[in-house]
């Protein structure tokens, strides 16, 4: 199998490479093609680890390919770690991927990047299997800049246009401050079990559980919380969590293709899947679990809230990552790492479905994003339309639908959870489930249905996209309808991840849910009934009333609210904090230190300031060398006298 695994990350490199170096030799064609069949291959392969190690229960593998050094017998490698969770990583980010890349053959058909872009998105798929694949830090760490860098690359594709350079500046620098953190957890690690591969760190975890440090003389600090809240400040800033999370809206600045790849299956996933694989450290610290908990929530909620003042297309649906990534980080906090995984998957495939619709959309309203600029498109797109409605269905979380298994367990779990916060984490997920019904309604009403409201050119060139773009879509929805009810039984309340993911039992809240699960088809029954489904009616009922029976009436409110609107309208004043605090102050403190340090002390003292002394020295030496005779007879004249002056008076 250790081919099989090679296999995976190898073959969309290799596309990478080809399309990279050789694009302009093999052309269009041949950049997509090369992509797309390592792309193929990879999930076909994924396909086979998932049968392997899921339906037919293989032990998992773990395994080194390639021993770069050892240091004072501390072994860098490059290793693979297969088991079930790594089974649905990658599965989940090959079809993601794969869709991806071939809808992008549409999307930027006529680009002059193309197969620059094909190439990035390629290394950004390689990147992401190496880092869920791996069985160390060291490789995590690999994988977890990867991502980075190439997001950074996809943001900025469009690098003529300024808020593009911006916006990956943004993304990179933001995520330069989580990274900080991660790596400082990495060396904590390091230090505390001199190792850092996986397997040893977690089989000696449970015997540092109660180990202190000192951070601040005289303060006992635990090491494993420490460790713990280290590398999850590294999991905030990649899976775009407060307050680490500014970089994700403006990431929209990349063509919609990256929109969906970031989103929907790696970048922001990649916190989430490193937390659950950081399980047995993790449950060793309950004050980490509430500190992610209420992180979590605090996301869901809040940035559920600016999704419904959004105008931009892909800002809202961007809003709602933010959201949902809070409720994966949520289920983490209440140790539901399962749960968490599970609506990772899910999420994964609805929220490339919008993605890729809005695409669709926006190739159609010739590249028109603001939604009080569309309406009624149903007629005119019925593909786009349908699938749409499918993945907001599955978003909200309409019984029966992927989105409903894996959110309403979520909700379920936080109910069960005694860690400190899970009461707060309760109402926030809860009032959530409103949130996220009303925005997502909204979008779909403004967007599809009520009056028309594009220009007249537009309205008469609107039309279905090519099949290249919806067969995605297509493919796409059905996942986002019937993945839930078929997973949620093994994910949840099986055995799939028993030798992935360790739970201490006093925070087994699956054990409760268990008891009260019978069945996908009841469990879907039973949400007919449930709180979250009627505040999802609520959501798409207040949604209906205002955008499309009572259209005036946002407009009223946004000014009787206007204050309030600003404040959300800024982002919670987020990124006019960062600017004045950290960037202005950055640049007051770089003024300072080029005008006093560099130009003061080291230009102004050591390098000129010599330069002065030596001339100053050289000026006074000059005048004693005159060149001539009788000068320097009455010099020696002047130093025998001194001389004869100090023997005779000694």
């Amino acid at each position: 199998m250790q081919n099989v695994y090679l296999g995976i990350v190898l073959a969309p490199l290799f596309g990478a490479i080809i399309a990279g170096l050789f694009g302009r030799k093999i052309g269009r064609a041949g950049a997509h093609w090369v992509t797309i069949m390592g792309v193929a291959i990879a999930f076909l392969l994924s396909l086979v680890v998932l049968r392997h190690h899921v339906m037919q229960g293989a032990e998992p593998y773990n395994g080194t390919v390639y021993t770069w050094m050892v240091i004072e017998g501390i072994r860098l490698e490059v290793g693979f770690l297969v088991d079930s969770l790594t089974a649905v990583m990658i599965t989940t980010v090959t079809f993601v991927s794969l869709m991806v890349h071939i809808y992008t053959i549409g999307y930027m058909h006529d680009d002059d990047g193309y197969q620059r872009f094909f190439c990035y998105i390629a290394l950004f798929t390689f990147a992401m299997l190496m880092l869920v694949m791996s069985n160390n830090f060291l490789q995590l760490f690999f994988g977890w800049e990867g991502v980075g860098l190439v997001s950074y690359l996809l943001i900025g594709f469009w690098f003529k246009r300024e808020s593009a350079i911006f916006a990956s500046l943004k993304a990179f620098l933001v995520n330069r401050v989580g990274d900080f953190g991660f790596l400082l957890g990495i060396a904590a690690v390091l230090m505390a079990f001199n190792s850092i591969d996986y397997a040893d760190v977690f089989a000696a975890a449970p015997l540092m559980a109660d180990m202190t440090i000192q951070i601040i003389p005289g303060v006992d600090w635990s090491l494993m919380t420490v460790i713990c809240i280290l590398l999850f400040i590294g999991a905030m800033g990649k899976s775009a969590q407060v307050p680490l999370h500014v970089w994700l809206p403006d990431s929209m600045e990349g063509p919609t293709p990256i929109s969906a790849l970031i989103h929907a299956a790696t970048m922001v996933t990649a916190g989430i899947f490193m937390v659950a694989r950081m399980s047995p450290l993790f449950e060793l610290s309950p004050t980490a679990l509430s500190f992610v908990l209420v992180i979590g929530s605090i996301t869901a909620l809040f940035m559920g809230f600016l999704g419904i003042i959004q105008n931009d297309i892909k800002r809202v649906i961007a809003y709602s990552t933010l959201s949902q990534l809070g409720y994966m980080t949520v289920a983490l906090g209440v140790s539901a790492y399962s749960v968490a995984i599970f609506h990772l998957m899910t999420h994964a495939f609805f929220k490339a479905l919008l993605f890729l619709g809005a695409g669709s959309v926006i190739i159609a309203m010739h590249h028109e994003q603001d939604i009080r600029k569309m309406g009624g498109l149903w007629k005119y797109m019925p593909i786009t339309w349908f699938t749409f409605l499918l993945g907001t269905l599955a978003l909200v979380g309409t019984p029966g639908f992927a989105g409903f298994y894996s959110k309403d367990s979520i909700l379920e779990a936080v109910h069960f959870s005694h860690v400190p916060g899970a009461g707060f984490a309760y109402l926030a997920v809860m009032l959530g489930v409103f949130v996220t019904s009303f925005y997502s309604f909204r979008l779909y009403f403004i967007v599809f249905h009520g009056k028309e409201r594009m220009d007249h050119h537009t309205q008469e060139h609107l039309h279905e996209t090519p099949a290249v773009v919806t067969v995605p879509l297509m493919l796409l929805a059905i996942p986002s309808v019937v993945i839930g009810a078929l997973t949620i039984e093994p994910m949840l309340f099986g055995d799939m991840f028993a030798r992935s993911i360790f739970v201490l039992p006093e925070y087994n809240v699956l054990e409760h849910l268990k008891e009260h699960f019978h069945g996908a088809i009841s469990f879907a029954l039973h949400g007919l009934t449930g709180l979250p489904f009627i505040l999802v009616l609520a959501g798409l009922g207040s949604s209906y009333y205002l955008y499309m029976v009572r259209p005036d009436l946002p407009g009223q409110i946004q000014q009787r609210l206007s204050v309030l609107y600003d404040i959300m309208n800024r982002k919670y004043l987020f990124d006019e904090f960062y600017q004045s605090f950290f960037m202005r102050g950055s640049r007051s403190l770089g003024t300072a230190l080029w005008k006093y340090a560099d130009a003061g002390v080291i230009d102004g003292l050591l390098v000129n300031g010599t330069a002065r002394l030596v001339g100053w020295v050289a000026s006074v030496t000059r005048c004693l060398q005159t060149g001539y005779l009788y000068t320097y007879a009455f010099a020696m004249i002047i130093g025998l006298l001194i001389l004869l002056t100090w023997f005779v008076t000694r």
